[in-house]
């Protein structure tokens, strides 16, 4: 029989539903609070201060959204008229409303990555010459984890080489890192590595790491007051911030290493996945806290799958008419994952 109460739900859509922790709500309710556009937020100072550090960077800056430290970077980072070059499949390039050609007035070029992963010898081959009828290449946008990969990350040497390409062409490295901390648990690689081989870094604390709101951009100094001036340009100018930095603070301090588990409840729920029958999934794609897998079935596709799991209070997302995407966090313990294939099984069996 379907089960639909509320506290039997297994919700699976994305880590942005995760609720915020106890501690957080305290270090919110508690938080002192200034005005941040003049500066005088002791707790957005302390958050961005903490996240510079973190990942070896001169400065932070808070920004409310992942989509909003993208572009941010990118406007502080381009002119009109410079083309990026960047993933297909790359979330600045799909789910960010076209910003970077209305905000910043650059021409996206897309490259084709392996499961979201450039090879840095497409991006050599994809530079421009200097040419008066051509775009200036200025910007390397990079992302890892990779969402729509299927939350494959870059090896820390490939993201080495695109580096050394970058700057052997004058240009500059953006990595759109909204889920960088997974990135490092997976690869190994410390968390300052990842972020040493771009000029900007975006993350987000209100995925895996549990607080309710917000981004932070890393930099050099000069790169955060430029992107400064592009967030209030973008009406992202807050004031009392720090109600909202206080959760970050403490996600940043406590929420980091329990990503594990996440990950280790992903390999649980797609190897239980590549048995049922109509489910193809690649598990070498899977690397972090994301599973994609197709339905390939005569009687269901993959939104009737979706809404099958739903009857019975399993939520997850339909990307393409045959493919799901399934995103573990801190609110599915094991329990909802054994639930999740309990209830696949039922269904496909």
């Amino acid at each position: 029989m379907p089960l639909t109460e509320p506290d039997q739900v297994v919700d699976l859509r994305s880590d942005t539903v995760t609720k915020p922790t106890p501690e957080m709500r305290r270090a919110m309710a508690e938080a002192e609070v200034g005005d941040d556009v003049f500066g005088e937020d002791p707790t957005v100072n302390r958050l961005e201060a903490l996240a510079a550090e973190r990942l070896g960077k001169e400065a932070g800056l808070f920004v409310v959204s992942g989509t909003m430290g993208n572009q941010a970077s990118l406007m502080a980072q381009t002119q009109r008229g410079d083309e990026v070059i960047l993933d297909e499949s790359s979330h600045i390039f799909n789910y960010e409303v076209a910003a970077l050609v209305v905000l910043s007035a650059v021409q996206p070029r897309t490259l084709r990555g392996h499961y979201g992963i450039l090879d840095p010898e497409d991006i050599r081959r994809a530079i421009r010459p200097p040419n008066i009828h051509a775009p200036r290449n200025t910007l390397i946008a990079v992302e890892s984890s990779h969402n729509r990969g299927g939350g494959t990350c870059y090896p820390l040497e490939t993201l080495r080489e695109i580096r050394r390409i970058a700057t052997a062409n004058g240009m500059a490295v953006h990595l759109d890192g909204a889920r960088i901390f997974n990135a490092s648990i997976a690869t190994g690689a410390p968390v300052r590595e990842l972020a040493a081989q771009a000029d900007s870094v975006t993350f987000c604390l209100s995925k895996g790491l549990g607080a309710p709101v917000g981004s932070v951009v890393v930099g050099t100094r000069v790169f955060v007051d430029r992107a400064r001036r592009a967030r209030k340009m973008f009406g992202g100018g807050m004031r009392q911030a720090g109600i909202l930095a206080a959760a970050g603070v403490v996600a940043l301090e406590t929420m980091v290493d329990r990503l594990r588990e996440d990950h280790e409840n992903t390999r649980i729920l797609a190897e239980g996945l590549a048995t049922l029958p109509g489910i193809v999934i690649d598990l070498a794609r899977v690397q972090t806290n994301i599973v994609i897998f197709t339905v390939k079935r005569e009687d269901l596709d993959a939104p009737g799958l979706i809404v099958k799991l739903a009857e019975h209070g399993i939520k997850a997302f339909a990307i393409t008419p045959d493919s799901i995407r399934m995103v573990t966090h801190k609110d599915v313990n094991r329990a909802g994952i054994l639930r999740t294939q309990d209830v696949l099984r039922t269904i496909l069996g």
